[in-house]
């Protein structure tokens, strides 16, 4: 896979350049070592029925597999939610916050779902952010033309940053980049 777009919000990029740049390289070299099969995914929704497409599921193994090559591991925080009033009374247990992919408090997360998983990724870089645990986030996105060769509902890293710069510094306030890709 390739770069197509390197977008920075809070200084996200730079942060990665200037403290962690053996993070950057190997953040890099993960995304160009990624060799996409063919397309293997035959369509069965109604607009592209038929149509072969990437499949998201073999991205991410692929992903994955070079991610954990390198040393990066899973950040899992568990918790419990206890909502106590005089109407309503629950406990919900073994619920958490996760990520993917960190190494030295820098969090990396790759995305090929709906839009609304990568903007909850945001939310849970801030969270790390907000508990310490991470000093900036890494939003690795397709970019719209490998997204038109994906199933429908796949989201964009365009829209991505659209988004998160209509917002400004009011949310995310956690430094992050977001990397567009793209196949060979």
């Amino acid at each position: 896979m390739r770069k197509v777009y390197e977008y920075s919000h809070l200084g996200g990029l730079e942060i990665l350049r200037v403290r962690y740049p053996h993070i950057e390289n190997e953040i890099n070299n993960i995304i160009s070592s990624v060799k996409v099969p063919s397309k293997t995914k035959v369509s069965k929704e109604k607009t592209k029925k038929g149509q072969l497409l990437y499949s998201p599921k073999e991205l991410n193994r692929r992903f994955k597999e070079e991610f954990r090559k390198r040393g990066y591991k899973e950040l899992k925080d568990p918790y419990t939610i206890s909502v106590k009033s005089e109407k309503y009374k629950v406990e919900i247990k073994g619920v958490f916050k996760q990520i993917d992919y960190v190494k030295e408090r820098i969090l990396v997360e790759v995305q090929f779902g709906k839009y609304a998983f990568m903007f909850y990724d945001v939310a849970k870089f801030q969270y790390f952010f907000n508990e310490s645990q991470a000093e900036v986030g890494v939003e690795i996105v397709p970019c719209y033309a490998l997204k038109n060769q994906m199933s429908t509902g796949v989201s964009y890293g365009e829209q991505l940053i659209w988004d998160i710069e209509r917002l400004r510094r009011h949310f995310p306030s956690v430094p992050i980049k977001v990397i567009l890709i793209d196949v060979d």
